[in-house]
């Protein structure tokens, strides 16, 4: 009979490697650079990657704070008409992919777009706002990603209660600078928190960059690949992005260990809210109202007016190809995402030892790479891999040109990778529910190992596996760069379709699959306000 600690190992080790040799894989392929390509890229590509990409992280970064952080304070302490509306309506954003956002907003405020081609005909005014600019890439991934730090900051600053507040106001502080001494520094690790995983979903873009033709490193990556045709190179670029990101994870995981210890001292007891008056409490639910039109209900009105403008002369069997495949890839995707994130946590309450644990936040890490940088460190293994098999099979006279390569186990693969971590925190937070008292009974019954799993604790992990499912599908659902980069030849999906019509600037048509996905999206969400809703009651 195979011991705890070897069935936990030999469970651990092979989902871990899932994530751990694709970026190995890249690592390795620094050893060996292109000179020709590289001096190329020094000399033309990589100023300007770098100037972007620094850019755009301290706009969006500072852009997200400014409007999180005020948001989540004004919904989070105090009191103005419509708070309980914009509470969970300001999370709403998040069911709008960025390249979504990008594409609609370019539509709307381009030379040619509605906006100004409004202005002039009925107006005569001659507006030029400069939406293809740093400027508006910027602003697009701001209103795209603020809710990251919106619902992190909101987290915080409800778990502070009031007493700190009232006692600073006692010692003659005003509210005002109440807030800038006291609740802010306390909120600081949550605000953190949520800025940097702003800024790794920033690092992490492709669609939205590539509809405003920003050249950053997912571009150059996908560029460098299927322009320059050097898998090399873009494996190399790869390297660079995921050093980035790496940096950002050591700065978030800070960043925890010190969220952790406030939360472990924080109030119980909720914050009490300040009732505003007059000129105030309009003017916060003004800028509540004009950050919820600008991010989510202007976007998503006009994707559904372009959407039923070309539904009639568009619509035929190829949309159903597309739901179709992103069904099934999403479905099949979400089910394999949910099956490791059970092994991996069930591993670990078998032998929760501390190199099992380090194991298993390793293959979890995924979350935080980008999917063009994934999708680079599973082809080239696939590659070599397909080569090998190839050579087998012509000894056998068998003429087979790949095998692995261009099939849907890549891209499964690489959604695994990707998105584990989004399985894994509701399924290891039920599990923890479960206590181990619960085991014992159970034995006690008679009902061990893999019979305790089904009768026991796979039960009790119901809304946990639902939630992990549903999580994982619409994240696998609105994937972009991985599909792209590693789909099987004709299996295009909405999501594909939507850079297709996006890359020939055919808003209306990119509006009818952007709309089913946002559609989509908005499942997530109602998962994150339903929690949110639960935890600060």
């Amino acid at each position: 009979m195979i011991s705890r600690p070897a069935l936990a190992w030999a469970t651990v080790l092979p989902i871990a490697a899932i994530t751990v040799i694709p970026v190995a894989v890249l690592a390795t392929s620094l050893l060996n650079p292109d000179q020709e390509i590289w001096r190329h890229l020094l000399q033309f590509v990589l100023p300007e990657l770098l100037a972007n990409t620094v850019w755009l992280v301290l706009g969006v970064g500072l852009g997200v704070t400014l409007l999180g952080v005020s948001l989540a304070w004004l919904t989070a302490a105090c009191e103005f008409p419509g708070r309980a509306f914009f509470n969970w309506a300001l999370l709403l954003p998040l069911a709008l992919p960025a390249y979504i956002t990008a594409f609609v907003w370019i539509g709307l405020f381009d030379f040619t777009g509605v906006v100004q081609v409004w202005l002039r005909d009925a107006w005569s005014i001659d507006w030029r706002f400069p939406i293809r600019s740093r400027g508006g890439v910027i602003l697009v991934m701001i209103l795209a990603l603020y809710p990251y730090v919106y619902l992190t900051a909101r987290a915080a600053f409800l778990g502070q209660g009031g007493r700190m507040l009232e006692a600073a106001q006692t010692l003659g502080i005003s509210r005002t600078k109440a807030f800038f001494r006291v609740a802010l520094p306390i909120a600081y690790p949550g605000i953190m928190a949520g800025v940097l995983l702003a800024l790794m979903e920033t690092l992490a873009d492709f669609g939205a960059v590539s509809v405003f033709n920003y050249n950053t490193f997912t571009t150059a990556i996908y560029k460098t690949w299927y322009s320059l045709f050097s898998l090399q190179t873009a494996s190399q670029l790869a390297t660079l992005l995921a050093l980035f990101v790496f940096a950002l994870v050591l700065a978030e995981t800070h960043i925890r260990r010190a969220r952790s210890r406030v939360n472990a001292a924080r109030e119980s007891g909720r914050m009490p809210r300040m009732p505003l008056a007059g000129w105030r409490c309009w003017l916060a639910a003004g800028w509540c109202m004009l950050v919820f039109l600008l991010a989510f209900a202007l976007p998503v009105a006009q994707l559904a007016f372009w959407a039923a403008q070309v539904f009639a002369s568009d619509f035929d069997e190829r949309y159903i190809g597309f739901a179709m495949h992103s069904l099934l890839l999403s479905g099949m995707g979400a089910l394999l995402v949910v099956i490791l994130a059970v092994a991996l946590g069930y591993a670990q309450r078998l032998w929760p030892a501390r190199g099992l644990r380090m194991m298993a936040k390793l293959a979890i890490l995924g979350y935080a790479l980008p999917g063009a940088v994934l999708a680079v460190g599973f082809f080239i293994p696939v590659a070599w891999l397909d080569n090998r098999l190839i050579e087998v099979l012509a000894s056998l006279d068998v003429e087979r040109s790949q095998v692995l390569g261009g099939t849907l186990l890549v891209m499964l693969l690489a959604y695994c990778a990707r998105f584990l971590a989004v399985g894994f925190g509701p399924v290891e937070a039920g599990l923890a529910r479960i206590s181990l008292a619960m085991d014992e009974v159970a034995q006690s019954l008679g009902i061990t190992g893999r019979e305790r799993l089904w009768r026991v604790h796979l039960p009790m992990l119901r809304v946990s596996l639902l939630t992990a499912a549903a999580l994982a599908f619409v994240d696998i659902m609105k994937e972009l760069p991985i599909t792209l980069m590693t789909r099987p030849f004709g299996w295009d999906t909405l999501a594909i379709r939507v850079f297709e019509m996006t890359s020939e600037g055919e808003w209306l048509r990119a509006s009818l699959p952007a709309i089913v996905i946002v559609l989509a999206g908005l499942l997530p969400v109602f998962f994150l306000i339903r929690n949110a809703d639960h935890a600060h009651t």
